[in-house]
Parts: structure tokens; sequence; C-alpha cells
């Protein structure tokens, strides 16, 4: 799908052939072969619906805000930025802007935008839109945004982002830089974003409501190829074509194909796999345990897309400020405790035993999907071994000294933590009732509990912090400086302890200096060795406990036409017309 985070990549071998593989279950299953060289869309059709499944309600309908997939996954179609990536060359291309122009060695840059460019409700899209979104929106420092984190590392004091980007003429506006920023032009696919809608919001202090979940759709004015036309809380999303939407087929004919959009919101994937094979919903990402019996659904394909570049990984509450015990907080703290976590934690018996085999164990923060940043040996392995995992504890002060079964800590404090994950997700409650036993076989009580998506999200980004450990996952980005509010101590996603004003650890404080130097290194073997060091610190330290790495799989119906998956989004989404 069109994402926001579109980013640089150095090579094609996301586009390798797909293969074949055995299945788990017994039997063989075929998986269609792609090449990216051989795949040209063709002369479409005008049509619809087109039917797809959500996995959860949005959390807002504010782009600036979305940080999770649930709201990402909603709003992707109807905003567009400056650039995009093309999926099949992965280089950087124009969006709302027509070309640009690079000067005072990568220091400056003079964007045309297109002509005629019009906002969904039909108001004229110019370059005063553009310098609200980055002045008074992505560099507010009164709204945390994911697209802000990206730059604040770079621009150093108010001087600096009052001269990052302003306006030449309607068609023209120059961003100046203090530095070369390696991963600019792809930063500029962050979506822009209306200023006769929403600087009232800017200037009232209003904005971080702007656009909420119970927003009339009719609001929500994007240049994207759909508009929202219908939001039914727990039922579905409808989309409509963008009638202004700049892009054309070679005959000059309006795109999308695809007119109208229905995105059915099923939490429970047992149910969207239903759907799927009645043909109520047109395409569907693929578990492994569903291999098999997806691979018989008549008039549809099966494709392997590879290694996904999402991780999944248990996190410790780490926040000096959050609401949990202190004496939880010394513990998720210490990185011997966590270490002793990651070696109790069975991740073959994980992908065996929730994946089919269809997965492998994760050490680290990218996989290897992530190239060229990714390579075998990159991070220290935890083998499974709950003896060693207990002999760390021992050596920190953790002891049954109660003769109860269960363990203490040195103050006598009973080692029993709240795992939480997000509800309906049937991977991850597998996996968390997999931890909970391995954890319970060295002595830690653990009290899991599935909990609402958006709740937990909640809980994890926003005050008072209350929640002591989580398994949940994130979305990878093809340029690692997009993981940058994730992994830089002052990052709004720096989960185990978010928005610090100085790094809290060492180690905290030698990422950010690698993270800082890969956004203005512009060799890329320089910024491969950089980020490299960077992810191999957060893997020793373990903050997150990486766990899997499973495919990632797609079934299509075979009426859908121009169809090219990809583990980063679809190529040419706007070209796909159905039969």
């Amino acid at each position: 799908m069109k994402g926001f985070l579109g980013a640089l990549a150095f090579c094609l071998l996301l586009f390798l052939p797909f293969y074949l593989t055995s299945s788990p279950s017994g039997g063989s299953v075929s998986f269609l072969r792609l090449k990216a060289e051989d795949f040209t869309p063709k002369e479409g059709k005008e049509g619809g619906p087109l039917r797809l499944v959500l996995s959860s309600d949005p959390k807002t309908l504010n782009p600036a805000l979305a940080q999770e997939t649930s709201s990402t996954a909603v709003l992707s179609d109807l905003f567009s930025g400056l650039t995009k990536v093309d999926l099949k060359t992965m280089q950087v291309v124009p969006d709302l802007a027509e070309s640009w122009e690079e000067k005072e060695d990568g220091r400056v840059y003079v964007f045309r935008l297109r002509k005629g460019l019009r906002w969904s409700d039909g108001t004229p899209f110019t370059a005063e839109d553009v310098v609200f979104t980055y002045r008074d929106v992505y560099l507010n420092p009164q709204i945390p945004n994911s697209t802000g984190d990206m730059f604040r590392g770079l621009l150093k004091g108010p001087e600096e982002v009052r001269n990052f980007v302003r306006k030449l003429d309607e068609h023209r506006v120059e961003f100046r830089l203090p530095q070369p920023f390696a991963p600019f032009l792809n930063a500029l696919s962050a979506p822009i974003l209306p200023k006769h809608k929403l600087e009232k919001h800017t200037r009232e202090g209003t904005f971080m409501t702007a656009w909420n979940v119970s927003t009339d759709p009719k609001e929500i004015v994007g240049t994207g190829p759909y508009v929202l036309k219908r939001y039914v809380k727990g039922v579905l999303v409808e989309y409509t074509a963008n009638p202004h939407y700049y892009e054309r087929d070679p005959q000059n004919r309006p795109l999308p194909y695809i007119k109208s959009k229905v995105a059915h919101i099923l939490q429970d994937p047992d149910t969207a796999l239903l759907k799927f094979s009645l043909g109520e919903v047109d395409y569907i990402g693929v578990r492994p345990q569903d291999v098999l019996f997806v691979s018989r659904i008549k008039e549809s394909r099966l494709f392997d897309l590879g290694p996904t570049p999402s991780t999944t990984f248990l996190v410790f509450n780490q926040n000096p400020s959050a609401d949990i015990p202190k004496h939880k907080l010394r513990w998720f703290q210490n990185p011997e405790f966590r270490r002793a976590i990651s070696h109790a934690i069975d991740r073959e018996g994980i992908c065996y035993l929730v994946y089919n085999g269809l997965a492998e164990p994760l050490y680290g923060p990218i996989t290897p999907a992530n190239r060229p940043y990714y390579e075998e040996g990159l991070f220290p392995t935890y083998p499974y071994d709950l003896k060693r995992a207990k002999a760390i504890l021992e050596s920190i002060g953790f002891r049954d000294r109660d003769g109860d079964g269960w363990l203490e800590d040195e103050r006598g404090n009973p080692v029993e933590l709240v795992l939480l994950t997000n509800a309906g997700n049937k991977e991850r409650e597998a996996i968390g009732n997999i931890v909970k036993e391995d954890l319970e076989k060295i002595g830690i009580k653990v009290i899991f509990r599935p909990i609402d998506f958006n709740t937990l999200v909640s809980k994890l980004t926003s005050p008072p912090y209350g929640w002591e450990a989580v398994i949940i996952g994130l979305t990878g980005s093809m340029d690692p400086h997009f993981g940058r509010n994730v992994w830089h101590s002052s990052g709004t996603l720096h989960m185990w302890n978010p928005r610090q004003k100085s790094p809290q650890t060492q180690w905290e404080k030698r990422v950010d200096e690698l993270l800082d130097r890969g956004a203005v290194e512009t060799d890329p073997q320089e910024r491969v060795k950089l980020y490299r060091e960077a992810y191999r610190i957060i893997a020793q330290e373990q903050p997150m406990i990486f766990l899997v790495t499973p495919k990632s799989m797609l079934s299509a119906k075979d009426r859908i036409e121009n169809l090219f998956p990809t583990v980063w989004g679809w190529y040419r989404e706007e070209a796909l017309f159905l039969r």
C-alpha cells in the first residue's frame, strides 16, 4: 500500500523471484514468481469496489499524529507528499512536486510544485500548504510527531527551524539545511496537510484533537488518490476516488481506475480468512498456519514476499516517570535482567508453534528485508537456555527466598509482571502464552492480558505510561533514519523511555551520536557502518527483546489486475483494476 515512510534502498534484492516452499502442514504450495524487470502495468478500466480488511479501528484521522498501523492503514491513500519512492526501481521520484533542484552541495533544495493541483474539496494547492505543513505542524514543538522527530536531530535552534522552509512563489518552495542530510528527499514523502483546514487548529492550540475519529469524513481533505466517504466504528471504512487527483494513465484517463474501496474492520483474522474464502474480500495477508488452506482457494493467487521488515518484540517499561512500582522499574532498567529474559524465551519454538516454521528467530532491530544494513552475524544471539537465564538472575540477586517456587528480588519483592499485547492478534496472543510459560519455568510469575490495540498504544505513548511489559511490533522502513523516532532517546516511539531530554544511559547516548552522524553521512558505505554499529549496540543492550521474523505472504483474487506486491507495499496501486 502507499505508505508514509518511503526511503532509499541500494539494491533490488527485495524483488527477487518468489519461490516454491513446503507447507509445514504437508503438501506442496506454489507461490507466484514475479520479477520487477518483467512487470509493466497495462491499460486498465474503471470499476470497483475493491474489498479489503482492516484489523482495527483507527486511533486518529490526523496523519501527522498517526503512530500506529491501525491509523496509517486507513489514511495512507488520502494524502501525498512532495516525493515518493518508486517501488520498482527503489528510487525517489516526484509526487506533488514536479521537480527539484539541489544547490550549495546539498544544503539547499528548490522544489517546483505541479501546476493545477487541488485538494479533494477543490481548493487550489499552493506553496503555502507546504510551508504550513512543515513549519506549523511537523516542526511545532507542541505537536509530537514522527516526521518532526526525523528533522529535530538536524535542525539546531529556532533560527534553523525558521529558515528550514520558505515560499518563493505560488509554485516553488525552498528548503535550507544546515548541513547535507542523506535521507532528505525520502523524508519529504511525509503527507502535506491543507492549510485552509488545519491552520485554525495550530493557532488555537487544538491540533492534537483535530481530525479525530469522530470528525465528519467530509472534513478530511487530502491530495491522495482517494477520499474518505464513510467510517462506521467497528464495521467499515469506505473510500471513493478523489476527483482532483493529479495522476493519469498514458491515455490521459484519470487514476485510480478503481473508483471505490470498502475496508471491513475485522479484528478476528479467522473471520477475515472466512470472508476471503467466500469471495467477500479481494486480498488478505496470509498467516503461516493458513498457507495450505489459502492455497486451495479457487480464483486466487498466493505470493511469498520474503522476510517481513516488521519486527515483533517484548519490551519492558524503563521510564522513570512511569506509573509502575519502583522496584519493577529497577528490574527493567538492569540490562542483565533483560538478557536473562532473552535467554529464557524459546524463539525456535515460537517459529514452529506459532508460524508453522515459516519464520526465523530475530535478535536485533532489523530483519533480512533491510538490505544492505542487515547481515548474518550482525547481532549477538541469545539461545534458549533456562539454566543460563536463571544463573544470570541469581547473579543479580533474584532467588526463591521462601521456597514457594517463585523468585524474589534482593529486597524480597516477588518477581511478578503484567504482560500486555493487542487482543485479536492470534500470533501475539500465542507468543504471549509461550513467553508466560517459559518465564514461569524460571520462577517469574506472568499475568498475561491481551487488550484493545488502541488502548495499548495509548498506554505506550502517553502519560502516565501505565504498563510493565508489552509484546507488540513495529513496521520497518527502507532508510534507517526513518526509525529515528524509535531508536533516538528523544523519539516519541522510544517506547521503553520516550522523549528523553538527554540520554539516560551511556549506550543510548552512543546510539544517538551514531544516528545523528548517519543522518548527514552521504557516503552509502559509511552510513551502513554507522547504522550497523547502532543496531549492534541495541541488540547487546536488549531494551527490546526481539523475537521472530516471519515471512510476508499475501493472497489476492485473480480479478485484480496490475497487481505487484512487495514487502514495502504495492507498486503503482493507483493502476490496479478489476476484471
